[in-house]
């Protein structure tokens, strides 16, 4: 158990700025309804600038906060564009003047609803159509390029592949094969957002503020390969922690639509004797009827029976409690990330398991509070086959209050 105190830093349009004090801060990122897509992170910041020291930042300028982890390496928490800027002073008088200069930032996945695209697109993967889309967008053309940019002013180390890249981060190549798509005027972040339900997966921002897309096997291997991150209810504020299990997070009776207009239906018998008809018509642009058809079972064989999701699990990340392990995990979060929840309290369950969908943070001087929506394992990934399994399992790996209709993957 170690004490620890935040040490900010800011970079806006690649210049940092470490002789400001941050005075308060809230981000958020990702989504807290498993049903849709993420949406834009947001930032709100005050810096005290003591020194009355220039800082440089207009609308649309690049702002990347970082926060040094237990062993003083800054990692970036949030990455955007400014959309909001306002400058005031605080104080004034004959030893100097006190600005405070406050900053209103929006991730990557703000800019898609505002681009226009006809949209054609060939027949392909899920992932491979969204990186072509967003490629449009995200990367400036030839005629952009400001005209009296010379080769000797770029980095050297720069990958043709990414020069000019302005916010396309990883993305997945796809495990569905999705329709052709004809000429037809829509909001990039419309298009994208269809094509990645259509393939199981979902958008998300990076913690440098690049747009990147996860396929339906991504968690799945990212589980398989690296575990959970173990968190443990002790740690975090008591009050405000919560679970909810809803009606409302039930599927029952699935109906996917696909290629040219067709359909797939597929319902659980048991669930509705329990909870009534809970339908739903998902509409992708799914290619192949074979597809459509391991779509609808996946949705009612992962929500067919209600699950509890936690609403909120708050961690005072300055806490002397928590350890640097941790403490490091929770500064890296991220969309996806697998945690694994014990010491609950009896009516929560005792242990949780699930992914992170959103979070949000909020900071003073010298404090640091992170707050975590997070849905079960079950709602993410198909059950392992027994020769899926990794070959080194043992079951006192396992942990032994998983019950078997959660067991959905060994990790």
């Amino acid at each position: 158990m170690t004490l620890w105190t935040p040490t900010w830093s800011i970079e806006i349009d690649g210049v940092e700025y470490k002789d400001v004090t941050l005075a308060n801060l809230n981000l958020g990122s990702g989504r807290t309804d498993i049903y849709t897509q993420a949406i834009a992170g947001y930032l709100n910041l005050t810096l005290i600038d003591l020194n009355d020291s220039p800082i440089v930042a207009q609308i649309n300028s690049s702002v990347t906060v970082y926060i040094n982890n237990s062993a003083g390496t800054p990692v970036a928490i949030f990455g955007g564009s400014i959309t909001d800027l306002i400058v005031g002073v605080q104080s004034g008088g004959s030893i100097g003047i006190t600005q405070t200069i406050s900053i209103t930032a929006l991730g990557a996945l703000s800019r898609l609803p505002k681009v226009l695209t006809t949209g054609v697109l060939a027949k392909d993967l899920d992932g491979v159509q969204i990186e072509d889309v967003l490629s449009q967008a995200l990367f400036s053309r030839w005629n952009a390029v400001p005209a009296a940019l010379t080769w000797n002013e770029l980095d050297p180390t720069t990958q043709w592949n990414q020069a000019f890249n302005t916010g396309l981060g990883e993305i997945d190549t796809g495990n569905y094969e999705l329709a052709a798509r004809s000429s037809e005027v829509i909001d990039i972040y419309s298009l994208v957002s269809s094509l990645a339900t259509s393939g199981l997966g979902y958008l998300y921002e990076n913690s440098a503020g690049q747009i990147s897309y996860a396929d339906s096997t991504h968690r799945t291997q990212y589980l398989a390969a690296n575990g959970y991150v173990n968190l443990s209810a002790n740690d975090a504020y008591a009050n405000g922690l919560q679970t909810a299990t809803r009606a409302g997070d039930v599927r029952n009776y699935v109906t996917i639509t696909y290629k040219n207009g067709a359909q797939v239906t597929n319902s659980e018998a048991t669930s509705i004797a329990l909870y009534g008809t809970l339908a739903q018509n998902i509409t992708t642009s799914l290619e192949n009827s074979a597809d459509a058809t391991t779509q609808a079972a996946f949705y009612l064989e992962l929500r067919a029976f209600p699950e509890a999701n936690f609403n909120q699990i708050s961690f005072p990340i300055g806490s002397p409690e928590l350890d640097n392990a941790n403490r490091d995990s929770l500064l890296g979060v991220f969309m996806g990330m697998p945690i694994n929840i014990d010491n609950l309290p009896t009516n929560m369950g005792i242990n949780f398991q699930g992914f992170v969908e959103g979070w949000q943070m909020q900071a003073g001087i010298n404090s640091l509070t992170i707050s975590l929506y997070v849905t079960p394992v079950a709602y993410s990934l198909q059950a392992f086959r027994w020769n899926d399994v990794p070959v080194g399992e043992t079951w006192n790996t396992i942990n032994p209050t998983l019950e078997w209709l959660d067991a959905t993957v060994v990790a």
